[in-house]
């Protein structure tokens, strides 16, 4: 009987390997289909690309995709000093998501040529090739949390029950500090010992002055402090935060795709930029998620990029893509500079600017 983790290490190998073939047998089928009809339903050649992406799929599996998982299963102690990349990622977006993206150039290109519209190929790279490559980051990224019960660091994280408190110091007031020169009023030395008053939710020292236990301790809260119903809302997971964070963080790409399915950008020559940029888009996969690279990376391969394409885009064939992503990508490429570039500038550190 297998142990858990076996099955759970086969049921992610199988996953990624289905990634990495569908998105290629789909897009080469649609393509040999589109090669059968500009032949005048010529089967020769619907068989002969079908044959190739067979063939494809055989080879990189077998010298490439095999031999790599093989070495990063039995060196895991190499590759889990690796941080700041990922190989498989790399791999999968070199094997899989460039063959696609270039066949669907090449379709395009080929219904240029012969001045007749076949296929559109509609909603396959957004629906299909993307989401493969969301789906072998997912399983990258969830890796080492468990799939049954509560996710490792949880107990440290939510279970505190609120409030808190975590932390006390005793202030005395300004005229306990003082110096007495001859003791108290009475000539008697007045004790700084504090005493706490009763029933006020206050601290009180011999002199009457009291301080707010606001100043003096910290309160944490958690879910723990809701109780019934509420709980649900207050309930917070990493694998759930996973999921959610996977899908956000290709939006931006998915949109930059989606609009290369549009009828007058996928018949010209604006295909090319739009399909090559949203590439080397893809490639911030190969950055681990925590990497400090991953910001710079991100504006240099994507959001300026995306700025100047989209603009165009607007201004050749009007509002084909929303206003909202072209405001993302120049704010983003806006604070970028200022907050990571400007601000270390002599000029905006003095202490007289705001």
């Amino acid at each position: 009987m297998p142990s858990m983790r076996t099955v759970k290490l086969v049921v992610y190998e199988v996953l990624q390997f289905a990634c990495l073939c569908v998105p290629i047998f789909v897009v080469l089928e649609r393509f040999a289909s589109l090669m059968r009809a500009v032949r005048n339903n010529d089967t020769t050649a619907y068989w002969l690309v079908v044959a190739v992406s067979i063939a494809y799929v055989t080879t990189v599996t077998l010298f490439v995709w095999v031999p790599l998982k093989f070495f990063i299963l039995k060196s895991r102690r190499f590759f889990t000093d690796i941080t700041n990349w990922r190989p498989v990622t790399l791999a999968y977006v070199l094997l899989s998501t460039l063959p696609c993206f270039a066949i669907l150039l090449a379709s395009s290109k080929v219904q240029v040529d012969t001045g007749k519209l076949y296929d559109l190929f509609t909603e396959l790279p957004v629906s299909l090739v993307l989401f493969a490559l969301i789906c072998v980051d997912i399983v990258e990224r969830i890796r080492p949390y468990r799939l049954r019960g509560q996710a490792d660091g949880l107990e440290s994280d939510f279970e505190l029950s609120g409030p808190v408190l975590t932390h006390l110091e005793q202030v005395s007031s300004v005229s306990a500090q003082l110096p007495r020169a001859n003791g108290g009023e009475n000539g008697t030395a007045v004790s700084p010992e504090i005493r706490r008053g009763s029933g006020s939710g206050r601290w009180r020292d011999v002199d009457g002055y009291s301080v707010s236990r606001s100043s003096s301790t910290a309160y944490l809260y958690s879910s723990r402090s809701y109780s019934g119903s509420r709980r649900i809302f207050w309930a917070r997971d990493p694998r759930h935060e996973l999921f959610l964070d996977a899908f956000m963080f290709w939006l931006d790409t998915v949109e930059m795709v989606r609009v290369g399915g549009i009828e007058e950008v996928f018949y010209s020559g604006w295909i090319f930029p739009v399909y090559i940029l949203a590439f080397i888009s893809t490639l911030r996969l190969v950055v681990a998620p925590n990497s400090p690279l991953l910001t710079s990376l991100g504006v240099l391969s994507q959001d300026l990029p995306f700025l100047i394409v989209r603009i165009s885009l607007v201004g050749v064939f009007g509002y084909v893509t929303p206003l909202l992503y072209v405001m993302k990508n120049l704010l983003v490429c806006l604070t970028f500079v200022y907050f990571l570039l400007l601000t270390k500038l002599k000029v905006l550190n003095r202490g007289s600017m705001f």
